[in-house]
């Protein structure tokens, strides 16, 4: 029998100036049919379509599993809940260590495939209060990651995912995550990164700059919003 994971929620958000800077991160939820094409969800949108978005990153998944461990780290009184990452897609059952780069899944009409982790960023920090809280997000491997649409179609939130397809050289989303976060010039790895085909074009020209140069891209900005530690 297919593996189905259903939804626990459905978010698109649109962007506002909230915690200091223009952001989409403050999702609602959607409870009825809507249209999902190669860019996204119809109505979601986002605010720096530099870092976040297009085809490679149409749609952001988010453990539900996650919130319980950010509650019983950094205490009860703030709100843990979804969508507080800027998710679309919140699931139980469904972790880093459990799904795979390039896995596919039958969403109602839709086909979605994963295609990188989320690169945590520094307004996740201001999000929650917390300083250096993407850098502890990126540190554990605990990141969600992102789905290129590989056939658009009507979805909605009722619908479970179905995963229909595995690739044979499957690496987890946290075993991707643990190389390129945590051992970013192991040269196995980064070529066992080079081997899978469906990892995003952004995420695999960082891959092959390593291997050329053996420097690590600076992530400062990305973190923690300035350009320097």
């Amino acid at each position: 029998m297919t593996k189905q994971f259903h939804l626990k929620g459905l978010y698109r958000g649109v962007p506002t100036q909230r915690y200091g800077f223009e952001t989409a991160i403050d999702k609602s939820p959607v409870s009825t049919r809507i249209y999902l094409s190669p860019e996204g969800l119809e109505g979601d949108q986002c605010a720096d379509k530099r870092h976040h978005g297009g085809l490679e990153r149409a749609l952001h998944q988010y453990p539900f599993e996650h919130y319980t461990y950010w509650r019983q780290k950094y205490g009860a009184e703030i709100d843990w809940q979804a969508p507080g990452m800027g998710e679309n897609l919140c699931t139980e059952g469904m972790t880093e260590a459990s799904v795979c780069l390039g896995d596919r899944y039958q969403w109602g009409e839709a086909v979605i495939e994963v295609s990188q982790p989320r690169s945590p960023c520094f307004k996740l920090n201001e999000r929650w209060g917390i300083e250096g809280f993407s850098v502890d997000m990126q540190t554990i491997s605990r990141c969600g990651w992102l789905y290129r649409v590989v056939q658009p179609g009507w979805v909605s939130a009722d619908e479970p995912l179905a995963l229909i397809e595995r690739v044979p050289n499957r690496m987890t989303v946290r075993e991707v995550c643990d190389l390129f976060f945590g051992d970013p010039l192991n040269e196995e790895g980064l070529l066992k990164l080079k081997d899978q085909s469906r990892l995003s074009d952004s995420w695999m020209s960082k891959v092959e700059a390593r291997l050329k140069t053996n420097e690590v891209e600076n992530w400062n900005f990305r973190l923690l919003g300035r350009a320097g530690p």
